[in-house]
């Protein structure tokens, strides 16, 4: 047992375990491990190494300050940024040999600028829109974008290196209209004269279940931290195991009789004589203020409900009559297999998903990580 007052405790072995049995499942020829918002909490390097110890040979992330920090930290493996604001210093990204996701005409003529600014082809990859409206090329502008990325690349200012989108995950027959729309923008490039090395549509939902999908490439996030994404199977049904496990030490214990009012505005009032202990963890922290008189933490492996508002720094937990003492190990969640409870426990406790759960945790806490990979050739 750790010392740690508070921590998440990051088992990178498992990043790579997961990155592999999802590669011998889907099968696709290029594995993009997808390392934004900081891994989804796990920590953005950490994360990519073991990724690509696993097998993935790409990395992908939201913005290029992220991966700006990858290559800051030694890593040098195929990138992908996609989502930019108008004054993004695209000379950088081109500089540090990162993929940039266009999404509009505009982005493609500055990628060309900074591209000449800086004496350098610009890799770029073209994001559409195939039903998600969100960024991405509306279907009406195809032809002129893909036009004018390939007028950029005869001229060598611009390497067209592929096309993606997103799926909506809504309903057999929206994914199938959003493969068909994604099919109309790959005709799209090649009839404006663009050779792709990459296609790429599905993220970890759609690449277990649409193989359609799957095209030359996929993007696998949830997948790789060893989370389901899906209501219907657990990460234990999908071969994963969950890479983070959120954890404490007992801060407190008290002695309450029935009718005590816990934690603010007495939310939660105890029916009987029980023992309270105090967990040094709140909604600084990640801990959803939401799930207060719903989740389950396991102190010493015995589960027990969190009780009354969760504050801050802080939260109670209803022990009842089992032996509990300051100093005591409280896993939030981990790997069910273990006991704990699960990252999807907490989201249905607060009416959201795991990925918000484990993306959530604050810096406060600290991340210490175990089963470190063997280096790979992207570092």
């Amino acid at each position: 047992m750790s010392s740690a007052f508070r921590e998440a405790v990051i088992d990178l072995a498992a990043v790579q375990a997961n990155v592999a049995h999802l590669r011998s499942l889907i099968g696709t020829r290029h594995t993009m491990a997808v390392v934004k918002a900081n891994g989804y909490g796990h920590g953005a390097a950490p994360v990519a190494r073991a990724a690509l110890a696993g097998g993935a040979d790409w990395l992908g992330v939201a913005d290029l300050d992220e991966a700006l920090a990858l290559r800051a930290a030694g890593i040098d493996a195929p990138l992908l940024a996609w989502l930019h604001g108008p004054d993004t210093d695209f000379a950088a990204g081109i500089a540090a040999d990162i993929d940039l996701g266009l999404s509009s005409a505009a982005q493609v003529r500055q990628a060309a600028g900074a591209a000449l600014s800086v004496g350098r082809t610009a890799s770029v990859q073209i994001k559409i829109e195939t039903g998600l409206n969100r960024n991405g090329v509306d279907e009406a502008d195809w032809a002129e974008v893909f036009g004018l990325a390939a007028a950029f690349e005869r001229v060598g200012r611009l390497r067209v290196r592929g096309v993606f989108s997103h799926l909506a995950n809504t309903s057999p027959a929206d994914d199938e209209s959003a493969l068909l729309s994604f099919d109309r923008g790959l005709e799209a490039a090649a009839t404006a004269g663009l050779t792709l090395d990459l296609a790429h549509l599905a993220s970890t939902a759609a690449a277990l279940r649409l193989p359609a999908a799957r095209h030359t490439m996929v993007r696998l996030g949830i997948g790789i931290y060893g989370q389901s994404p899906f209501d219907d199977a657990d990460s234990a049904a999908l071969g994963l195991i969950p890479a983070m496990t959120l954890r404490g030490r007992v801060a407190a214990v008290r002695q309450v009789a029935a009718g005590a009012g816990v934690s603010y505005d007495y939310l939660w009032r105890a029916a009987t004589d029980t023992t309270l202990a105090l967990v040094p963890l709140g909604y600084a922290d990640g801990v959803p203020r939401q799930a207060m008189n719903a989740a389950f933490v396991a102190i010493n492996g015995v589960r027990h409900p969190v009780v009354g508002r969760i504050a801050m720094d802080q939260f109670l937990v209803d022990v009842g009559a089992v032996p509990v003492a300051v100093g005591d190990d409280v896993v939030l969640f981990g790997d069910p297999s273990t006991g704990a409870p699960s990252a999807a426990e907490w989201g249905a406790a607060a009416g959201t998903i795991n990925y918000d759960i484990v993306t959530r945790v604050g810096s406060r806490v600290p991340r210490r990580y175990v089963g470190a990979p063997a280096k790979s050739a992207g570092e």
